[in-house]
């Protein structure tokens, strides 16, 4: 059996790097080590649960007997929901045959990347990003990489993806960004939709057009004076090229719960609702008559997010000027101030310093390190398709303990102090 072969796509595809990290953390706490788990882009429902009114809701829909096939694009009561929840939260307008429901973003991904790309086009993406290495391979497009750097937040600029525009399918963007928590400035968006305009404007009558997949699944959870912008509200025009990727799953802190929506043209809308329906990946009947019917008590759905995103960004800051502390006490490590999402970007170089006689050669020497050492589990960027090398990394708060926060730090000092040049 060991020389079986299975499809190209089976062989090649590359598992979760998240998911394997999460497997030696597992190990490490079964042996009865106290691990500072960063990695998971997930909340602990201990720690953030989902509202009451929304839990409450799903109950009752179970005991209404809300249990059989939901209709394929999603429940008509569901779609007017997020209808108006859009329009009155984020001014973008929608009809039903615009909107799409299913089990969370990611059939929403797969269904865009399958609906829009072919065998060889070109799929433009940033790194780093979550998942559209993967996605690009599962439709065996061409991978065009845009390396983005600290200097723009680690977010894309339309000049990067200009050169790489004619022939390409698909431009697949994230703000807030996963795995960074920064955003999209309103100058830097509308000059990337004003590429992608440019570029569709130039193709001829009956060619496929370059469309924009833009994942907002965070967008609810901004700080400060971070504004969310999308590509429709600032290029009206965009419409007929975006496909949004949103729902539940960050927004009200319901990963499990599975309810997502995309938006995006009537005709590239109806294909992905058809392959959907092959896949089966639709939202629980029950959840989307509960989400249908939370989405539209507004009191609810601010006082929630109002309590949620403090909570959040308590933790985020605080860990941030902690990171402040440790650079201007002379350790090598910084932050990017936080913008939205549950992610810090956060920096620890150590590279080519040793440990006693242990040298900490490679980043992933150094990750390992701070894991063995500190107990702090963090995700190094070349998770995200970035460089083997990258100093980077995400560290998200969704499972953080408010009480642990100064404990971990003080753990990290401590593994720093101990490296020598």
């Amino acid at each position: 059996m060991a020389n079986v072969k299975l499809s190209v796509l089976a062989e090649t595809l590359i598992g979760s790097e998240i998911v394997k990290l999460g497997g030696i953390i597992k190990e490490k706490i079964s042996k009865g080590e106290h691990i500072y788990n960063f990695t998971i882009g997930d909340f602990d429902p201990s720690q953030f649960p989902i509202p009451h009114a929304l839990q409450s809701a799903i109950n009752k829909a179970y005991e209404n007997g809300y249990t059989n096939y939901p209709i394929a694009d999603g429940e008509t009561d569901l779609r007017k929901a997020v209808i108006s929840f859009l329009q009155t939260r984020e001014n973008l307008s929608f009809d039903l045959n615009e909107i799409l429901i299913a089990a969370g973003g990611r059939p929403l991904i797969y269904a865009a990347y399958r609906a829009i790309v072919d065998k060889g086009d070109k799929v433009i993406y940033p790194v780093p990003s979550w998942n559209n290495n993967h996605y690009t391979h599962f439709t065996e497009g061409e991978h065009v990489l845009i390396e983005s750097s600290q200097q723009n937040n680690f977010m894309p600029t339309a000049a990067q993806i200009k050169p790489h525009v004619q022939g390409a399918s698909l431009l697949a963007l994230c703000s807030p960004l996963n795995p960074t928590g920064t955003v999209f400035t309103k100058e830097a968006l509308e000059a990337i939709c004003d590429v992608v305009l440019e570029e569709n404007a130039r193709r001829a009558p009956g060619e496929k057009k370059l469309y924009l997949m833009y994942d907002q699944i965070y967008w609810t959870l901004t700080f400060g004076d971070t504004q969310h912008y999308n590509p429709i509200t600032l290029r009206p025009a965009m419409k007929a090229y975006t496909v949004f990727i949103d729902g539940i799953s960050k927004a009200f802190a319901a990963t499990g719960v599975r309810v997502g929506w995309s938006m995006g043209p009537a005709e590239v809308i109806a294909k992905m609702k058809a392959i959907n329906s092959h896949v089966g990946a639709w939202a629980p009947m029950a959840e989307q008559k509960a989400v249908a019917q939370f989405l539209q008590d507004e009191m609810a759905v601010t006082d929630y997010l109002t309590h949620f995103k403090s909570e959040i960004e308590y933790r985020l800051v605080t860990i941030y000027n902690g990171f402040k502390q440790l650079k201007a006490a002379g350790f090598t490590v910084d932050a990017i101030a936080p913008q939205a999402a549950i992610y810090l970007t956060i920096q620890i170089d150590l590279v080519g310093k040793k440990v006693g006689e242990r040298l900490l050669a490679t980043q992933q020497d150094v990750t390992a390190y701070i894991l063995d050492e500190a107990k702090l589990a963090i995700v190094p960027f070349s998770s995200f398709g970035g460089s083997p090398d990258s100093t980077w990394y995400r560290l998200s708060v969704g499972c953080c303990k408010k009480e642990e926060i100064d404990e971990m730090l003080t753990k990290l000092k401590n593994a720093l102090a101990l490296t020598s040049a």
